[in-house]
């Protein structure tokens, strides 16, 4: 049984590897933020703008450590799930953490198209949008370093992350 937890910034392709991943390992695929929006009926977005950052945080906590977890799984987590509460300690002492890490340039250059479903980039642009990634990436970095695993996310793909990951078992 072995349960595989994806960090890092938001873009940094934790969603679209981990499927990749999951289906390399014959593993189930779990999005953490999706659940949650399948959990209250409505996007992140939403709720988190009528409720605040704190009371999703809560939730996206509450969440991580009650769901019901297919015996094998990638789970893609959001981008600051390993920041607040024991996150970070939880994942780590029930599952295998990888941290996807990318920097802000390349961050930026992805999350560029899609800044409108996600409400603390949408009125970024270009150079603000750089410095955002920059100090948030400063904050989390602390966090995401303490994974089992970091794999840089440039030219990632899943067959290196399964090699990488059953060379440890």
């Amino acid at each position: 049984m072995m349960k595989i937890f994806l960090i890092g910034f938001m873009g940094c392709g934790k969603s679209t590897l981990g499927k990749k991943l999951a289906v390399k390992l014959g593993y189930d695929f779990v999005d953490l933020d999706h659940q949650i929006e399948k959990n209250i009926g409505t996007v992140i977005g939403t709720y988190f703008a009528e409720h605040g950052e704190a009371a999703f945080r809560k939730l996206e906590s509450e969440t991580l450590k009650t769901f019901d977890y297919p015996a094998n799984a990638v789970i893609a987590t959001g981008g600051g799930t390993p920041v607040f509460f024991d996150n970070m300690d939880w994942m780590n002492a029930n599952g295998l953490t990888l941290y996807i890490e990318m920097s802000p340039a390349a961050l930026a250059k992805r999350l560029e198209n899609g800044k409108e479903k996600r409400p603390l980039l949408r009125d970024l642009h270009d150079d603000a949008l750089i410095e955002f990634i920059e100090n948030r990436l400063t904050e989390r970095d602390v966090f995401y370093k303490r994974a089992a695993l970091i794999m840089p996310g440039v030219d990632l793909n899943a067959d290196a992350m399964r090699a990488v990951i059953l060379s440890r078992q």
